[in-house]
């Protein structure tokens, strides 16, 4: 198809305004799937998003659609609005002349409607506003117009309104894809170059890797070479997303399709590659993406060390698909052989929990997530620590930086009192405060990331009533009195238990966690020690009490003196196997590391 008649969009906005509900309404009007094989959010195919009812992954598909006596390719890319897929959000981006910003009438500009609004503004993108739940009682959409022109500084006072659950306005909407978003500039007959925004792992095919074509064409059985790693492959397979895969024989400057060529090795395919005929050597390789910036690390062991490998062959499968999943090999005393991973929040964590659990079959445990720690050595050297057991001894560092995020928070007025209570009491430093509209307030405050991740989001939706949102960015390193907290079984120390924490926090996070443990660890023949300590001083303590049987159950009358020495008996018992046993630690307890405060 001529480029001119192609238009390449992607639909933005906060958690739960209705980006998936209006892609399925345009895939409904022109006709791209039948009555028939039409469900709610038809995009989001993985299980888990349909069971959360969350995008996770950016989906495209093109539909077709006639305007005024012509034919237009719309190739659609369906964005995830949770702050931890960020990531997706700007890679989808890359593949896009123009973005829909979503906004829900009825709750106005949310945190991720700001982020996603700026990260549209800085790809050059074509944003057009359009206002979604219009036919809610308590929509105001004149209202929230004013609130985007307010915040974003983004023209809405022709925004569209329409109702993605019923239909109303969304044909308008194809319209002014139409009329306003740019066609591409690329041009047909100039050296194949395309861009690689995502890929997926088939076990029938292999690797299937998604194309936005920038400059050139494509065709079946074209030899092609991966940039960046030098690698040649033949197109087997060539086709779009309609929205089901569908074959076709080439694909021009300006679409968006998939390409496929029994690619086994993961390590051959990099989102953000550059894809060019393999004759081809002046052609320049593409921006790219910039690489993701992790801030939440945990480990993962598997409970039989013989899924080793196993978990090895999930991960490299699933870092495949999610291109900001990282992982390394590391080992504990406590659990043996694992993976260390790296995420871009808590939520991305869970997700990938659950399909290593679900997809892979594998059972396994999860240390506690921490941030990631930058040291300054005494030699002058700058070193960043994930996790706390890689943390060197004190009497090596100068100074120990923890990371600090600048987050900005929207909700109502009349919640800024508790909001800001809570801000203060996790280490939150005021920036400003900006009044969106008489009603809508946004507070922006610098706090340290690790008071983020335990339960700071959760006393924010219970302050505000579940009507505030927020979103962050980490602006740098900040120096603190920070110091290692162990957790100590029988006297040994357990590294995946351990954490940082501010030195003003020690006392009650250590009481906290050994009240934690105490409930989930099970009792064993032997009495169990707890103990939470700050290099060799111990903070607090907690005991297990051994599960006792009654030797003495058999003696009934006679001399005491045979009762003790049966008691005295399993005393000595109790105690050798305190020395020579193991204590059995569950997954929840290493989970009770997170939780919050307790009251």
């Amino acid at each position: 198809m001529d480029s001119k008649h192609i238009r390449n969009f992607s639909i933005i906005a906060h958690i739960d305004h209705g980006k998936s509900t209006l892609a399925d309404r345009m895939l409904e009007i022109t006709g791209a799937v039948q009555a028939r094989d039409m469900k709610a959010q038809l995009l989001d195919a993985m299980e888990l998003e349909r069971e959360r009812g969350i995008t996770i992954k950016a989906h495209s598909v093109t539909i077709y659609y006639d305007y005024q006596g012509e034919r237009y390719e719309l190739n659609l890319i369906d964005t995830p609005g949770h702050v931890d897929f960020n990531y997706e959000v700007e890679k989808s981006m890359q593949a896009c002349e123009g973005a829909i910003l979503l906004v829900d009438a009825a709750q106005g500009v949310e945190a991720q409607t700001v982020a996603n609004a700026f990260l549209a503004i800085e790809a050059n993108l074509v944003i057009l506003p359009v206002l979604n739940k219009v036919d809610l009682a308590h929509a105001r959409p004149d209202e929230i117009a004013e609130e985007i022109e307010t915040s974003l500084a983004i023209e809405s006072t022709d925004a569209l309104h329409v109702s993605a659950k019923t239909g109303k306005g969304v044909k308008e909407v194809l319209d002014r894809i139409v009329e306003r978003i740019p066609p591409p500039e690329g041009d047909p007959n100039d050296p194949l170059r395309a861009l690689i925004f995502d890929a997926v792992y088939d076990e029938f095919r292999g690797v299937i890797v998604y194309l936005r074509i920038v400059d050139g064409r494509l065709r079946k059985r074209d030899k092609v070479k991966f940039m960046s790693t030098g690698t040649i492959f033949e197109a087997v397979d060539i086709g779009r997303f309609v929205p089901k895969m569908t074959s076709c024989d080439e694909l021009e400057a300006g679409e968006v399709g998939y390409f496929v060529s029994n690619i086994k090795t993961l390590g051959d395919v990099r989102v953000g590659d550059t894809v060019a005929m393999a004759g081809s050597k002046s052609v320049e390789m593409l921006p790219g993406y910039r690489e993701p910036q992790h801030m939440v690390f945990a480990d993962f062991y598997p409970t039989n060390p013989g899924d080793y490998e196993v978990m090895r062959d999930a991960l490299e499968t699933l870092a495949l698909t999610d291109s900001s999943l990282t992982f390394e090999a590391v080992t504990s005393d406590a659990l043996g052989f694992g993976y260390r991973c790296g995420f871009l929040g808590l939520l991305h964590m869970e997700i990938i929990q659950q399909r290593l659990e679900r997809e892979h079959d594998l059972d396994m445990i999860q240390t506690a997530p921490s941030v990631t720690y930058q040291v300054l050595m005494k030699t002058g050297e700058e070193i960043l620590v994930h996790s706390p057991g890689t943390l060197p001894p004190p009497d090596q560092f100068q100074e120990l930086r923890e990371p600090i995020a600048r987050v900005s928070l929207l909700m109502p007025a009349e919640y800024i009192g508790p909001v800001m209570q809570i801000s203060t009491d996790h280490r939150g430093v005021f920036i400003r405060q900006e009044h969106l509209s008489a009603s809508r307030v946004q507070l922006v405050y610098d706090i340290p990331l690790a008071e983020i991740m335990y339960d700071f989001y959760d006393k924010l939706k219970s302050a505000t009533r579940g009507f505030g949102t927020l979103n962050y960015d980490i602006s740098g390193f900040k120096s603190d009195k920070l110091v290692k907290l162990n957790i100590l079984v029988n006297g040994k120390e357990v590294d995946a238990l351990s954490s940082i924490v501010h030195h003003s926090r020690a006392d009650v996070r250590g009481r906290a966690v050994l009240k934690k443990l105490r409930k989930e660890i099970p009792r064993h023949m032997f009495e169990v020690r707890l103990q939470a300590a700050v290099g060799s001083k111990v903070l607090a303590r907690e005991n297990i009490a051994a599960l006792r049987k009654d030797v003495t159950a058999k003696c009934y009358g006679g001399d005491i003196t045979r009762k003790r020495k049966l008691l005295e008996k399993q005393k000595a018992g109790k105690r050798r196997m305190r020395q020579v046993g193991n204590v059995d630690i569950p997954q929840k307890a290493f989970l009770a590391v997170l939780g919050g405060d307790e009251k």
